[in-house]
């Protein structure tokens, strides 16, 4: 990461932190009313092929004592009304501007890998994870909506373990691989106007909707 991107980082993580925080003390208590404690979600990602970091968001599915891997169809039933709607427009990813303050990611960059994922595909994340994480990115942009369907069919955690590894890690891989070698701050402030743009355009999904992927 260069010096410039990680001091746009700060900046804006900061300016967003002030702007947004009747949005994040408006959520705090629609969350407490609405579904109750805890109101976080932390888990493990990886920032680099050997540093693990806790990423933070609201908590959108009702807790569960084991809980691992990406999410798929054999989540569905655990999203909460409440997290569906947060879900859609990506609010609750608002507290990851702590872990872009922090330095664990950027604003724009690959998603965080799972370390299992990470120790699976050594020499596919060695190369990905040479750029720094972020909320948003190509692959964000490009997949998302795709990797959704494809997940949301899987009715069983071997089934979406299977799905993710054989289509999504590659996929993703060769889109994150793209943006970094055209890496640039423009190139950056495009990809998160286009992510502001595709929020605006979303809409909540019901859980039927999501089961027929």
């Amino acid at each position: 990461m260069t010096p410039l991107k990680r001091t746009m980082d700060i900046v804006f993580s900061i300016l967003l932190m002030v702007i947004l925080f009747p949005v994040f003390a408006g959520l705090l208590i629609w969350l407490l009313r609405t579904q109750g404690r805890p109101l976080f979600y932390a888990a493990e990602r990886m920032k680099s092929p050997t540093e693990g970091f806790r990423l933070w968001k609201f908590r959108t599915m009702t807790v569960a004592d084991a809980d691992s891997g990406v999410s798929g169809g054999d989540k569905i039933s655990r999203i909460t009304p409440v997290g569906a709607r947060l879900r859609a427009k990506r609010l609750d990813e608002i507290p990851q501007l702590w872990n872009i303050l922090k330095g664990d990611i950027s604003f724009v960059g690959p998603r965080p890998p799972l370390r299992s994922y990470v120790t699976r595909f050594p020499k596919t994340y060695d190369a990905v994870l040479k750029s720094k994480p972020g909320v948003t990115g190509l692959a964000t942009l490009t997949f998302h909506r795709h990797e959704t369907e494809l997940l949301s069919r899987s009715a069983t955690p071997a089934e979406t373990d299977e799905i993710y590894c054989r289509v999504c890690i590659p996929k993703k891989a060769k889109l994150d691989l793209i943006y970094q070698k055209n890496q640039s701050i423009c190139y950056d402030f495009l990809l998160v106007f286009q992510t502001i743009g595709e929020l605006f355009s979303r809409t909540p999904r019901s859980k039927g909707a999501q089961k027929k992927g």
